[in-house]
């Protein structure tokens, strides 16, 4: 029965491949005659849709071409089409990062038309991707957004069927993305949604992916035979449908389903099927990955000739995709600078043609200013005239009075000079008292303790006591220690007022403020490690993927990020010290934009802040770290750089004893 069965897939599989061959034939040859750029686009689109999976880096090429033509015509949508596509197949090649910048090039195209059925398969897509490399957690957030956007166009417009393939598609990769994180009841929902629209509108090329994946989910209760029952649905479907990628996926997954219910000769069976088919369609990484379950359970038989059989070609495989890498990164670089020429030309040419622009523009209204001009004296030169004696008069006579205006102005404006200096001096020298005191007493009382320590030794050394004289020394050497710690703390003070007292120095430039706050948030948080080994704290990021980028001062704005993630580790370690065992420190750094702002929200469930301070902690010099940890710069500092440097704002959110949130606002 199995052998009759696989010579009936290989039958099947013969062809497909024929049609296929054929179908590509008919259309290089339409491609060849195409005399209009609307025939030759169609024709390479098409030419991708049979390519993007079977041979990726033919359907890029082709897909190139399409995207030159739809740019050339100005064909937006066809363009987003293009991006897509060229996603997908970057996806076949595993270039994870070029399919995420063509999947966010196509969704800006459709977002400004508000193009809900576009966005909505787009963001499909990109959730796939995320699937793809495991991410279930961000790819669900893709997948709702993708949901939502196409029950908003439902509710305005009558679903057509590839309107409804894609809802099912769309179902079918939230229930996954719930398989592989464990929820099975919400995985259970979706898929039987996707499954139901898949019978009722006989989708023959997702019925296997679907069954595969129920097949998944029972195995997962532990239900055997029903895991089985869906998968060979799954075989059967796949084979149908010519998918030979899932058919390779789900004969791996009846393989595991055997070796985990210990029927070795039966996993070892389905795993060289998959093998075979992986194989058959040239899919590398499933090559790679039959051959590691392969060479896995023949080792365990201590089947050594076949395990090593099998571990050469899983090393073949992984050549073989490195060789893919450097054919992909060709590509890439090349569609790049084709793109990138064609953009200069582009934009040189539209210079131009606003320079005409401008000229004729300029040249017609210095000829209509000339002409209103000679206009208006020809009529009030003899009206100019005679006021201009009346004027005259009246400008001496005032010209008297506005200098002694002036004079008193300025003496007045250097007065509130004057005293706004000697404002700010005050706030400052106080603060320098306050701060430098300590270790300035520290330094003057182990000054002189050494050197009353030193008459001593002095003395010691004359009796000839030269055991008190080393320990009379040991004391010295360590006094000196001191003064010399507490001489880098006043150092350390005074470096940070220069840092608080100066103004940005460098240039604004456009920063990812997403890529900013996650490498400060690093960055502080292994800085408080190196300072406390024992500390640790839940790292948690939740940033708007469609933030736009801003121009800010990037070493500014690090510092200001880099100060409130450090009092946000301060705040959560100080807790975990008197708190239970069952308290969890956590930062939160949240991103987003609304009203022409870029919002960074940092949060933590540490110590909080009292009310009675919560309007002092922005002033120059206040802390509540202890003598030694926190000169008061530092929240001061941010405010400056935020409020003054940026033009932006800063809020202060927090309860005392549950944690702070504090809010940074900056313009677009």
């Amino acid at each position: 029965m199995k052998k009759g069965l696989l010579i009936l897939s290989l039958i099947f599989a013969a062809v497909i491949c024929n049609a296929q061959h054929k179908k590509s034939d008919t259309l290089r040859l339409a491609l060849a005659k195409a005399e209009t750029d609307t025939a030759r686009f169609a024709a390479l689109l098409a030419l991708n849709h049979i390519y993007f999976m079977s041979n990726p880096d033919s359907a890029i090429i082709f897909t190139q071409q399409g995207y030159l033509l739809a740019k050339k015509n100005n064909w937006t949508i066809d363009q987003a089409m293009c991006f897509t596509s060229l996603a997908n197949a970057y996806t076949y090649l595993g270039d994870y990062v070029k399919t995420m910048q063509f999947y966010l090039k196509a969704l800006r195209i459709f977002e400004p038309l508000g193009d809900l059925f576009g966005m909505s398969r787009v963001n499909n897509n990109i959730g796939n991707a995320y699937i793809t490399e495991e991410d279930y957690k961000t790819a669900l957030t893709y997948l709702h957004a993708a949901e939502k956007q196409l029950n908003a166009y439902a509710s305005t417009h009558t679903l057509l069927p590839n309107h409804k393939h894609l809802r099912a598609i769309i179902n079918e990769n939230i229930g996954e993305c719930y398989l592989d994180l464990h929820q099975m009841n919400l995985a259970e929902h979706y898929l039987n949604l996707s499954y139901d629209d898949a019978k009722k509108l006989d989708f023959i090329d997702m019925m296997g992916g679907i069954q595969h994946d129920l097949g998944e989910l029972e195995s997962a209760r532990g239900d055997k035979d029903k895991a089985l029952r869906f998968f060979r649905e799954a075989v059967i479907n796949d084979k149908l449908a010519g998918n030979g990628e899932d058919l390779n996926d789900t004969y791996l997954s009846i393989a595991k389903t055997y070796h985990k219910n210990k029927q070795q000769d039966s996993a070892e069976y389905y795993a060289q099927k998959a093998l075979e088919t992986a194989s058959e369609g040239k899919y590398e990484q499933d090559v790679l990955n039959a051959g590691k379950v392969l060479y896995a359970y023949y080792d365990e038989d201590k089947n050594i000739p076949e395990a090593y059989k099998y571990f050469k070609i899983t090393t073949a495989a992984k050549d073989s995709l490195y060789s893919q890498d450097k054919v992909k990164q060709l590509l890439s670089l090349d569609f790049d600078e084709r793109q990138r020429k064609q953009d200069i030309a582009a934009a040189q040419e539209q210079y131009k043609n606003k320079v005409r622009i401008y000229l004729l523009i300029g040249g017609l209204v210095v000829l209509l200013l000339l002409v209103i001009l000679f206009w208006r004296n020809s009529n009030q030169r003899q009206k100019a005239n005679k006021l201009l004696h009346n004027q005259n008069e009246e400008i001496e006579t005032q010209k008297k009075s506005v200098e002694q205006t002036l004079s008193e102005l300025k003496a007045t404006q250097t007065q509130l000079v004057q005293r706004e200096k000697m404002a700010s001096l005050g706030e400052l020298t106080a603060g320098i008292a306050h701060e430098i005191q300590n270790p300035l007493n520290f330094v003057n009382n182990f000054s002189e303790v050494n050197q009353e320590m030193i008459d001593e030794l002095e003395g010691v050394l004359t009796s000839g006591n030269i055991s008190e004289a080393l320990s009379i020394a040991t004391g010295i050497k360590q006094n000196e220690q001191k003064i010399s710690h507490h001489g880098k703390r006043a150092d350390a003070i005074v470096k940070s007022m220069l840092q608080h007292s100066k103004t940005g120095r460098g240039a604004k430039e456009p920063i990812d403020i997403n890529a900013l706050a996650d490498e400060y948030l690093r960055l502080a948080y292994h800085g408080m490690r190196s300072k406390d080994n024992n500390f640790k704290a839940e790292l948690v990021t939740n940033l708007d993927a469609d933030l736009p980028q801003i121009n800010v001062i990037p070493q500014d704005i690090g510092r200001v990020l880099l100060n409130l993630f450090n009092n946000a580790f301060y705040a959560v370690n100080q807790k975990q010290k008197v708190a239970g065992e069952n308290y969890k420190p956590e930062a939160l750094v949240i991103t987003s934009s609304e009203n022409g702002q870029v919002i960074i929200k940092i949060k933590d469930n540490g110590t909080g802040i009292p009310d009675a301070i919560k309007d002092k902690i922005m002033q120059p010099f206040f802390t509540t770290k202890p003598t030694g940890e926190g000169t008061g710069l530092g929240l001061s500092l941010t405010y400056d750089m935020v409020v003054k440097g940026h033009g932006g704002s800063i809020q202060v959110e927090s309860v005392e004893g549950k944690g702070s949130e504090f809010i940074v606002s900056l313009p677009v």
